[in-house]
């Protein structure tokens, strides 16, 4: 019987053993392959939070503004509209004002969008590199190529998103001036 027993924790032992030698490991966190593998491995695994800091700087701040943005907008409106003005503009702020921080409000916009949905059905093993100074491009196994720039803390960031994320940031800032003059006049009649 101990015979058994010892037979199965050494073949529990070489299972082990053989599971860790088959690990690829990731390239370091400051190369851009590296930087796209940590993506599609935090993606395979459900957890797309995971991705944020290997986002582009710029689309990191955007996701934190128009999330501050929403947040402000959607205070203000419950303080200060009318009951009965308020219920459109509450479903429409509330799901980004109630997120946690911008990596939250940066999941939100990724999933509504099918962001994460294209991703996670094109990600591949990177079968290139291309570098130049602070920009690089990641080629996958399929041929897809993935931009990506050198942030300030020497990570790769990227780029795919930014450019909408800034466009959300900009019309979230124009959304809350509005918001505010409204509010402004709202209260000003009340009194």
């Amino acid at each position: 019987m101990k015979w058994k027993l010892a037979l199965a924790a050494l073949a529990l032992a070489l299972i082990f053993i053989a599971t860790r030698m088959m690990r690829v490991p990731f390239a370091p966190g400051d190369t851009p392959d590296g930087a796209y593998g940590r993506i599609a491995k935090s993606l395979s695994e459900g957890h797309a939070r995971e991705i944020f800091p290997y986002l582009e700087t710029e689309a990191q701040w955007a996701s934190i503004s128009v999330r501050d943005a929403r947040k402000a907008a959607y205070a203000r409106v419950l303080k200060s509209y009318p009951q009965d003005e308020r219920a459109a503009l509450i479903a429409e702020l509330r799901p980004m004002a109630e997120t946690l921080d911008g990596e939250d409000a940066f999941v939100k916009t990724a999933e509504t969008r099918g962001w994460l949905a294209r991703l996670r059905r094109d990600l591949s093993g990177p079968r290139s590199l291309e570098i130049s100074g602070d920009r690089a491009t990641v080629v996958t196994a399929r041929g897809t190529r993935y931009a990506f720039r050198r942030r300030d803390n020497g990570i790769w960031g990227m780029t795919m998103f930014t450019a909408a994320l800034v466009a959300d940031r900009e019309k979230a800032t124009r959304d809350l001036a509005v918001v505010n003059a409204a509010a402004d006049d709202y209260d000003r009649a009340r009194k």
